[in-house]
């Protein structure tokens, strides 16, 4: 599912007319675009209603789209509520193994072993969060099967 499924119908803002617009004069700078063919677009941004019609602008242009993603507030969440999601995990499987060490009456706290590696995977994925670019939201939370 690309980005223009995602948004078409939706109004665009002021920001995100902004943020095109931004992009389209770095294109420009970077000669990408011809002054004349940007300068085409700068004025059909200026007047897009959609984003969709923002979207179609710069899916040519290389990182348009991803950086439009990037700045938007879903693609800064992204990794964040990926992290979310991890720590109800821990959560969840930490009560359960505490629960289990509590009706198996041993004496040794034995879900320390499996929750000290559950942590370190929970605090590489926290620091690749915090550090790491967003990835491109995908539109979905379902996995695409592998062909």
């Amino acid at each position: 599912m690309s980005t223009l499924d995602r948004v078409s119908g939706i109004r665009a803002s002021d920001a995100e007319r902004d943020q095109v617009a931004q992009i389209l004069q770095a294109a420009v700078a970077e000669g990408r675009l011809s002054p004349e063919e940007g300068g085409e677009r700068l004025a059909a941004a200026a007047t897009a209603r959609l984003r969709e019609e923002l979207a179609r602008l710069i899916t040519d242009l290389p990182g348009g789209e991803r950086r439009l993603r990037e700045e938007s507030p879903l693609g800064r969440a992204a990794p964040r509520l990926g992290l979310v999601f991890r720590v109800a995990r821990f959560a969840v499987v930490a009560a359960l193994l505490v629960m289990l060490w509590g009706l198996s009456g041993a004496r040794f706290f034995w879900p320390i072993w499996p929750l000290a590696f559950m942590a370190l995977g929970l605090i590489a994925h926290a620091r690749r969060a915090r550090w790491a670019p967003p990835l491109p939201w995908r539109g979905s939370w379902r996995v695409a099967p592998r062909r």
